[in-house]
């Protein structure tokens, strides 16, 4: 064969995978009833939020969100760290990102204020002005680093384990 016939071919190939493709999504919407729909829905499963932010969660007077394991959760997580009084980040060996993250955040009278997981690599957090405490555990390791809070955007603690 030559290389212009393979080239012919491939290229045939090509265009026949992607009509196939096309009409099998065609065949799927019909099949389930749906039609419609946009290719601008920034809204992440299961939240009202918009704009890509994960759900927001609720634990006593204390407000937070966590994820970013999507690209449009990581930039609306970091995004919307302005307006948030502290920020976490969660990483592994060579930067990996990590969910599962156990989070307890102690107030400086010693009262816990929060106790969670973590949904992935960022979690903001919405605490009155003070001092705090983060733990945050992943697997068996568990550190801990003192904030404090003064207002949006200025608190950010970042954890870093070298497990997997």
């Amino acid at each position: 064969m030559t290389s212009k016939t393979t080239g012919k071919l491939a290229a045939t190939l090509i265009v026949a995978a992607m009509t196939t493709a096309t009409a099998g999504g065609a065949w799927a919407q019909q099949a389930s009833g749906t039609t419609g729909g946009t290719s601008t829905d920034s809204s992440s499963a299961g939240n009202t939020n918009g704009g890509g932010l994960p759900q927001i969660e609720q634990q006593g007077d204390v407000s937070y969100t966590s994820g970013g394991v999507g690209l449009d959760e990581s930039r609306a997580l970091l995004r919307e760290q302005a307006h948030w009084p502290l920020s976490l980040r969660f990483t592994g060996p060579t930067a990996d990102y990590l969910s599962g993250v156990h989070v307890r955040i102690v107030g400086g009278k010693g009262g816990e204020v929060l106790s969670t997981e973590s949904m992935g690599p960022y979690m903001l957090v919405k605490l009155p002005p003070g001092s705090y405490t983060v733990y945050a555990k992943y697997k068996d390791q568990e550190k801990k680093q003192a904030v404090t809070v003064a207002g949006p955007g200025k608190a950010k603690a970042a954890f870093h384990w070298n497990i997997q």
